[in-house]
């Protein structure tokens, strides 16, 4: 009986600590507002991360789609601005950083690097123009004697385009031939009106509807014009050779149709009859021109083969994006305009001018038709 009480007293002495040891122990609040702020914000941003993330890896992810895909409806689209997700990749790794998700950080690393890798070659250059065609276009007057020629192509915008400034513009890069687009009867009056065949005199201009053409101009003859080199479904596209140096050269104005609904395996098609032009073996070929369609397209890779390049691309010099030109708050940002030389010439200079009235920029660039 006296050891059941001592034990009594013990378990009501240890019970008296415990209660007091409970009294002294702060109690555990909730977090205020302010402390769950910092909580939510740092979940937001891992969203954030994860999603750009997954964008970035899917939008670059269909620039490897097979041509016959890339035709489907907004794909062209999407890839058109496909340089400009790296920028987005950029985001989604640096919130996944700041947000510890791992799993975005390397979904955006990954993207980026491939992204990067396909557009490295346009800030690199194998084949540089020699110093020779650097002094050749420096003249105060266009040399049409020698190989070496600047050359530009413009969609005038269904001929809204500023004439003036386009002749300047020739006049001022002392251009040899020009590759225009959309132009219509009345402006190639103003054209003729600001004085173009003061600096090139020769030119052939043709309209697959009679309302909207592309033509050419030149400081030296057009020897064999056609109407339509390229027997394209989209628009007449007019050539003519010139003799550059001693080298003829056969020069192409082209516009291809623009992908927008109802079209989009038309715009495909138009490209894939630029393609058959590999295999025209008899002439050297400069295409130049509106082919609604950037690098990142595999139909205008597939047109390009093992024979055309890109001048932009060869150069070295960079992006030269040239669409839209006429919508506030958005920048250019589409390459949708090129110059297209055969193989054995090299090409540099390129040059993107803006000139009003028109939603394209115009690209100006320095050919050298030598074989090299």
């Amino acid at each position: 009986m006296a050891r059941a009480t001592s034990a009594n007293k013990r378990n009501a002495y240890c019970g008296k600590r415990t209660a007091a040891a409970a009294k002294s122990r702060p109690s555990a609040k909730p977090y205020t507002k302010e402390q769950l702020k910092p909580h939510k914000k740092h979940r937001f941003l891992g969203f954030l991360a994860c999603v750009f993330a997954l964008l970035t890896l899917f939008a670059t992810a269909a620039r490897a789609l097979p041509a016959d895909l890339q035709e489907l409806p907004y794909v062209p689209i999407l890839i058109s601005a496909t340089p400009w997700f790296m920028l987005l990749g950029l985001i989604a790794l640096l919130l996944a950083i700041v947000s510890r998700k791992i799993l975005a950080a390397l979904i955006a690393i990954a993207a980026v690097a491939l992204n990067g890798y396909w557009q490295y070659p346009f800030f690199y250059s194998t084949t540089p123009l020699p110093q020779a065609a650097h002094n050749a276009v420096a003249y105060n007057e266009a040399n049409t004697s020698d190989a070496f020629a600047r050359v530009m192509t413009f969609n005038v915008y269904k001929g809204q385009a500023d004439a003036q400034s386009i002749v300047e513009t020739v006049r001022d890069q002392r251009v040899e031939v020009l590759a225009l687009q959309e132009t219509t009867d009345g402006f190639v009056k103003k054209l003729k009106d600001a004085g173009i065949e003061r600096y090139l005199p020769y030119s052939n201009i043709s309209s697959s509807d009679g309302v909207y053409g592309n033509g050419l101009w030149s400081a030296t003859p057009l020897a064999q014009p056609v109407d339509d080199e390229v027997n394209s479904s989209a628009s007449f596209m007019p050539a003519g050779t010139v003799d550059m140096g001693g080298n003829s050269i056969r020069f192409v104005s082209v516009h291809t149709t623009a992908p927008v609904p109802g079209y989009w395996r038309q715009w495909k098609r138009s490209l894939d009859e630029l393609g058959l032009m590999q295999s025209h073996t008899d002439n050297r070929y400069i295409f130049m021109g509106d082919f609604n369609a950037t690098y990142d397209h595999a139909p205008f890779r597939e047109f390009l083969g093992t024979r055309f390049y890109d001048a932009a691309r060869i150069s070295g010099h960079g992006f030269t994006f040239s669409w839209p030109t006429n919508r506030p708050g958005l920048p250019m940002f589409a390459g949708i305009d090129h110059v297209v030389v055969d193989q054995g010439m090299t090409a540099g200079q390129c040059k993107v001018v803006k000139i009003a009235g028109s939603d394209h920029a115009a690209l100006l660039v320095t050919v050298d038709v030598m074989q090299s």
